[in-house]
């Protein structure tokens, strides 16, 4: 029995957070019964899924896309059980989370709150918001939650098998996105940490060697770039560093140090941005994200903190793809969000009154908004009408209302995507 060492909270918090955590993970399971959420990359993997099944030209777009195959693979195999719809993505991905959340809890059992930790999990919009759509978020949360805590059995029981079980989810992390293979480096490093004393001799005695099978190591992988995909992703990269490495540089911090204000602050900028003149909202999300970054590493890193080496190189690793990715969107960071939520509560929010209270105001807002978002997600989600306006910002407006009523409703609608309808009448 692990012996808590997180502050305690009495019964009727303990409660409100227990009651607060079921009922948001029913507002998710609600979810189920909302139309099929289209997002432009859930068209990718739809496309991809019928290329595989049934077939397509081998130069089209579908046929050549780099997005890795794993969530494909879900699809395809809801497809096959005739139970590919809008209520079994929802549904799935509701257990997908609900699983990964776990794994994390019992990873970090006795140093987080249970029910604090799920709620402040649930209640970010990012989460709300993915939950409903097909995309890879929620398996890839899953998968790679389920590897840490088999790593997490492996240090405490030396098991073989829990070490071979962390790197299989691994690899089908990997296989889910490829920023994935962030985990891999992280777990290596983390069975050298467990034997560190051994390696340092082995090192020692063996330096030519272990460089040369380095050498090979990267060789291979830089011959294989092409085959595992590598090269796709580079190639997205050459269009942003033509404006240079400091623009480079520059646009990327900029728009994933706004990212983590937005997941933190629990709201989108772009709610934000009409109510403060100029660039004062871009400049104010941009600093907060700094200070949101500086305070994780911090507690990631400092002699106090009780991150296991693996999981600290593991956020390093994807902190440092992500923020070199030349393109802007929150939910880059939802992958990572739980173990994120446990590095917040590393904070010993009760050490000072000052801290105290800010963290209890932080709190209150961060929850409200929670709700709001929930709230809405279901307020927009159960209206056909309302759904088809606002989902993606109206992009498939035309294509939703044909589906539910059998033309578009607007007089200016002037072009419907017949993938898209074809999507919607065959998966919603």
């Amino acid at each position: 029995m692990v012996q808590p060492t997180y502050s305690p909270l009495n019964g009727t918090v303990s409660n409100l957070f227990k009651l607060a955590m079921f009922a948001m993970a029913i507002v998710y399971l609600a979810g189920c019964f909302t139309p099929l959420h289209i997002h432009f990359d859930s068209i990718r993997y739809y496309n991809i899924k019928d290329c595989i099944e049934f077939g397509c030209a081998p130069g089209s777009f579908a046929a050549t896309d780099y997005l890795p195959y794993g969530y494909t693979g879900l699809l395809i195999g809801l497809s096959k059980l005739g139970i590919l719809n809008s209520f079994t993505i929802v549904f799935v991905n509701c257990l997908f989370v609900f699983a990964g959340l776990y794994f994390v809890y019992k990873i970090f059992a006795g140093q987080v709150h249970p029910f604090v930790f799920a709620v402040l999990a649930l209640f970010n919009w990012t989460v709300i918001k993915f939950v409903t759509h097909p995309l890879s978020e929620m398996q890839y949360i899953f998968f790679s939650c389920a590897s840490l805590y088999c790593f997490h059995l492996y240090v405490q029981k030396k098991s073989y098998l829990q070490l071979a079980l962390a790197f299989l989810f691994c690899i089908l992390t990997v296989l889910t996105r490829t920023v994935g293979i962030s985990l891999l480096p992280a777990l290596v490093l983390g069975v050298g940490w467990q034997y560190r004393t051994e390696l340092k001799r082995i090192v020692q005695k063996n330096k030519l060697l272990l460089l040369g099978i380095v050498v090979v190591g990267i060789a291979g992988i830089v011959f294989s770039a092409s085959k595992l995909k590598i090269t796709d992703y580079t190639n997205l990269l050459k269009g942003p560093l033509e404006k240079g490495v400091g623009n480079f540089i520059g646009e990327n911090l900029k728009n994933h140090f706004t990212e983590l204000t937005e997941v933190f602050f629990n709201m989108p900028s772009s709610k934000l941005m009409g109510y403060l003149p100029g660039s004062l909202g871009t400049g104010l999300f941009v600093v907060l994200g700094i200070v949101l970054f500086i305070w994780l590493m911090y507690n990631t890193f400092s002699k106090h903190s009780r991150i296991p080496f693996h999981i600290r190189m593991y956020l390093v690793f994807y902190s440092v793809i992500i923020m070199n990715w030349p393109y802007y969107d929150p939910r880059f960071w939802v992958p990572v969000l739980p173990l994120l939520v446990v590095v917040v509560l590393q904070t010993p929010f009760n050490s000072k009154g000052w801290l105290k209270g800010l963290s209890r105001v932080y709190l209150a807002g961060y929850l409200a908004l929670g709700v709001f978002a929930a709230g809405y997600s279901l307020y927009v989600g159960l209206d056909k009408e309302r759904f088809a306006q606002k989902q993606a910002s109206g992009v498939y407006r035309n294509e939703y209302e044909t589906k539910f009523f059998g033309k578009p409703q607007s007089d200016t609608a002037t072009h419907i995507d017949p993938e898209v309808l074809n999507i919607l009448k065959k998966y919603d």
